[in-house]
């Protein structure tokens, strides 16, 4: 798993431009001729779905297969969301409400710490549960007010739809039934845009299946790697 700039153990970029998902595709790129490998299976979560689009529809004769696990798909789809139907099951939910309320308030990026806090407030809309495994997986990790501004610093090209049109590669498209995030109904449709992709809805679920519905994710995963292993070997490779 590699650590995107400004995360981890990677440092800040010195322009915005250069940590944006667009641009690290080129950083993918590298990597992959540093491992020596042919053609790179990607697996993508959320916002980290934007790189793996970049990736695949910058270098499609380097990409072998790809998962997008919860993509926010309101920039590459006509769907209308159906977050506003999902929300309205989960109000009166105190902690929930108190997160739609944040949410609604917009993120604070004045410093680092502003900026988790305002994560934190939010987290319930993360799950279709906020329980005790919930509530702890919220508090792992810290976001980069910085990376995330970087990260979203340039737009896609216009003809992106179109590239993804062209993608002769296995897509797999996991959403959550109850993903309050991105919906449902748009990274369904998502699905579609790929020649050879399909969706994956796994119920009860929310934004992060590995956790909240590891069993089904799982099953999910296992399946799709077993159709892209027997379709990667058959297919030459590429010098």
């Amino acid at each position: 798993m590699p650590h995107l700039r400004g995360v981890g153990q990677s440092p800040q970029p010195r322009v915005d431009e250069a940590g944006s998902f667009w641009r690290q595709a080129e950083d993918l790129e590298r990597l992959r001729e540093d491992l020596g490998l042919d053609r790179l299976l990607l697996v993508g979560h959320s916002a980290g779905t934007r790189l793996a689009i970049a990736y695949a529809t910058q270098f499609p004769q380097r990409l072998s297969g790809m998962v997008l696990i919860t993509p926010p798909a309101g920039y590459l789809v006509d769907t209308p969301s159906d977050t506003v139907e999902l929300i309205a099951r989960r109000r009166g939910e105190p902690r929930f409400d108190e997160a739609i309320a944040a949410s609604d308030a917009g993120p604070d990026l004045t410093s680092d710490d502003a900026f988790n806090t305002w994560h934190q407030r939010t987290a319930p809309l993360g799950y279709a549960a906020w329980g005790p495994a919930e509530q702890a997986h919220a508090t792992i990790g810290r976001w980069s007010a910085a990376a995330a501004k970087a990260y979203f610093s340039v737009e896609p090209p216009g003809d992106l739809v179109a590239r993804i049109g062209t993608l002769a590669a296995p897509v797999l498209v996991i959403a959550g039934a109850n993903d309050c995030l991105t919906g449902l109904a748009p990274v369904k449709a998502l699905a579609t845009r790929f020649p050879a992709g399909r969706a994956e809805v796994i119920a009860e679920c929310g934004h992060y299946p590995w956790l909240e519905q590891p069993g089904a994710f799982r099953r999910a995963i296992d399946a799709f790697l077993d159709q892209w292993g027997s379709a990667d070997k058959a297919r030459p490779a590429k010098s």
